[in-house]
């Protein structure tokens, strides 16, 4: 009896479905990510209350968000200085005055570029962004052009203290 031989031929691999799905799968993802792009903003954790850390000559700017309206205060030195009172308006947030104080607070620190804005629970999202968008940049003219300008571009958060009856009424 003879033996025949098979010869044995090698499988071929057949691609041409995954090639398919790949000329419609790449254009499709590289379009969703123009889509996906996000804007990062970095955020600093205030210190809070460090006793050896503490340099007496650092200048501090807080902006205090509550339901009421906003506060700036000025801290230099161990003492703080209310620099602007900011009542609502209209049941809504002054953001134009508050930029207007923030602008005054610059010109007599230029080399201040960190600011900490420090809310109550009931503000909500919207305005504490409205607020930190305030802070960071504010629109000037220079020659014939409107331009964003810096103010305050390194944001801190942190929890405002609660009002208590007794602080309502005085002064900062």
């Amino acid at each position: 009896m003879r033996r025949h031989k098979r010869i044995k031929q090698e499988a071929d691999l057949d691609i041409t479905s995954f090639m398919n799905l790949m000329i419609v799968l790449v254009p499709v993802l590289l379009l969703n990510m123009v889509f996906a792009q996000t804007s990062v903003l970095d955020l600093k954790l205030p210190l809070g209350d460090s006793v050896g850390g503490a340099n007496p000559e650092d200048v501090s700017v807080e902006v205090t968000i509550r339901k009421t309206g906003m506060q700036v205060v000025v801290a230099a030195g161990g003492a703080s200085r209310l620099v602007g009172d900011i009542p609502k308006v209209d049941k809504e947030h002054n953001y134009q005055e508050l930029s207007t104080v923030l602008q005054q607070v610059k010109k007599s620190f230029p080399e201040k570029k960190d600011v900490v804005l420090l809310s109550t629970p009931e503000v909500n999202y919207q305005t504490l962004v409205a607020v930190m968008d305030t802070a960071r940049t504010y629109e000037t003219v220079v020659v014939t052009s409107v331009v964003d300008a810096v103010l305050f571009p390194e944001v801190s958060l942190g929890d405002a203290a609660a009002l208590t009856q007794d602080t309502a009424k005085e002064p900062l």
